[in-house]
């Protein structure tokens, strides 16, 4: 998604932001973050983009660094020899229980990036890793493993997040998230960076701190570098190696608004061929993310699931790789019954998951927004006569045709099975929209709150990215209200929307219930701003949201 505006106002960097010491050592590291070439005879931090883990099984999960091996290997250069890299897991943090241990390579081919697969572990517990390489030792990064597969645990909690822009701000949210105690797992829904230039998101007045390269972002040098320059944001470092991520992409890890063929943002004049712009972005997020990737013949295949319990499924959607453009704003071919959002193969295992699974819950982490947002929403009975006469979508004039809205036919397929079986414990996680809702998921939107409903969906907040109520006039929780009125007015399956705030969310599942809060961040431009909780929804199982308590 793609929101310009220039409100927000350019701050300098405050100190005693967590963790940043260490990362400013040797001189290593530039005020704008980026792994830099360090001055004739200083040090190279060998570990200065951190550690990470991901994709948790109740065996095992995914470990990640990167390594400099020299001053010239920084990330994009293709520059320096391979590297041996020990990678150790204990049951401690100082490493007095070992319980798995190896070695592997890391080399330019890779962008001296290492991932590594780890099994054999217990399930639901804590485990420690670090590694060393060139006789340095990484920071510790601490991970979880996912319950027993035929286990009930009595609750599980994830951090969830989207949407965080090196240029909007600072990354408190991460911050925030990784200073608590009580969550299992983070779960982020995209746009973990951005592929503008530099001041080109909001102007020269909205760049709290500046992209690396200045240059939109193309080749496969460019994604390695910009993947580098966000993995020193010490605030994301803190988080990765606090708790193990659970990711898909959305457009900007590649380009603005991309489907299968192409993108809003790319220019095949002058930016090339689309398809290799593409493979360059995906090769430098498998290498540089915790992801756990199947390779397939056509592409590397990411939407997976992952089981936690009895208690929870989380299916994992890639909403970028095998769907149709989308249509102009009022056109019917929203409705066109080919048109794909999921590709059939995607939508094929997703229905056949969220019917068939065992879990109590079955989560979907979900790029872009399902629940219908249309005005005005009709219900089926005039929706045949208005659309033949005025040439009105049948669900109403969706606002935002690149979200589920532009791809009708694919959600009813999917709302139909759902809701023909009575499958009421589905929860859509979803980011992309810079802002916040909770909605009921209806099959006919025009028909709430007398149609079938497929669970809820909650959509949480960017981190920085800029959102309406920052391009509105005037201060936040003015203008922007009545249009969060008018929407409730005129979808009134959405139930909670919020356009103002920047900040995470923490989803709390338990047998009975399934708890969305928000928590919103005070001020993206300054580094170590506060948080709050904002809101909180929740919805009891075979039921419909309420506020929550």
């Amino acid at each position: 998604m793609h929101v310009s505006g220039d409100r927000i106002v350019a701050k300098a960097a405050g100190p005693g932001v967590l963790g940043r010491r260490a990362l400013f050592q040797a001189g290593a590291v530039t005020a704008a973050g980026v792994l830099t070439a360090p001055a004739a005879g200083a040090a190279v931090p060998v570990f200065g983009h951190g550690v990470a883990s991901g994709d948790p099984l109740p065996d095992g999960m995914i470990l990640w660094t990167r390594v400099t091996v020299g001053a010239e290997a920084v990330p994009g250069s293709g520059a320096g020899a391979p590297a041996a890299v020990r990678w150790e897991v204990a049951e401690d943090p100082d490493f007095t229980a070992m319980v798995a241990s190896g070695s592997v390579n890391a080399s330019a081919a890779s962008d001296h990036t290492v991932k590594v697969d780890v099994r054999g572990l217990a399930p639901a517990r804590d485990y420690w890793y670090r590694f060393t390489a060139l006789g340095e030792g990484s920071p510790v990064g601490r991970t979880r493993t996912a319950p027993p597969a035929a286990t009930a645990p009595a609750r599980l909690r994830f951090g969830v997040v989207s949407c965080s822009n090196w240029e909007a701000g600072y990354f408190a949210a991460y911050r925030h998230l990784a200073g608590r105690d009580d969550l299992d797992a983070v779960v982020h829904l995209g746009d973990y960076l951005y592929e503008y230039a530099a001041g080109s998101y909001g102007g020269d007045a909205g760049s709290i701190r500046r992209h690396e390269p200045a240059h939109e972002i193309v080749s496969l040098a460019d994604y390695r570098v910009r993947h580098g320059q966000y993995k020193t944001d010490p605030d994301l470092q803190a988080l990765h190696a606090r708790l193990p991520f659970i990711c898909t992409w959305d457009d900007h890890e590649s380009a603005d608004n991309s489907w299968s063929g192409g993108a809003g943002n790319h220019d095949p004049g002058a930016e090339g061929d689309w398809p290799a712009r593409r493979a360059a972005s995906v090769r430098a997020y498998l290498e540089w993310m915790p992801v756990r990737a199947e390779d397939t013949a056509s592409a590397p295949r990411i939407y997976r699931r992952l089981r936690f319990g009895t208690l929870a499924e989380l299916s994992m959607l890639d909403l970028r790789s095998y769907r149709d453009a989308a249509p102009r704003f009022g056109s019917r071919d929203v409705d066109a019954p080919a048109r794909t959002i999921t590709g059939a193969a995607q939508m094929d295992w997703l229905t056949a998951g969220l019917v068939s699974g065992s879990a109590r819950w079955q989560l979907v982490g979900n790029s872009v927004m399902i629940s219908p947002l249309a005005f005005p929403p009709m219900d089926p009975a005039t929706t045949a006569a208005v659309t033949e006469v005025l040439g009105i979508p049948r669900e109403g004039l969706a606002p935002n045709t690149d979200q589920w809205d532009g791809y009708t036919a694919d959600r009813r397929r999917l709302l139909t099975t759902l809701t023909d079986l009575d499958a009421t414990n589905i929860v859509f996680l979803t980011g992309d929209i810079h802002s916040s809702w909770a909605s009921d998921v209806p099959l006919d939107a025009g028909s709430y709150p007398h149609c079938p409903t497929a669970g809820a969906e909650f959509v949480v907040p960017s981190v920085t990215s800029l959102g309406i109520g920052d391009l509105l006039p005037g201060p936040p929780r003015t203008g922007a209200v009545a249009l969060e009125n008018s929407i409730r007015t005129l979808n009134p399956h959405i139930r909670y929307t919020e356009l103002d705030s920047h900040g995470y969310g923490v989803v709390d599942i338990a047998a009975e219930r399934v708890r969305m809060e928000w928590f919103y961040t005070a001020d993206i431009t300054s580094p170590g701003a506060g948080a709050a909780l904002g809101a909180s929804w929740v919805l009891p199982h075979g039921g419909r949201l309420r506020p929550g308590t």
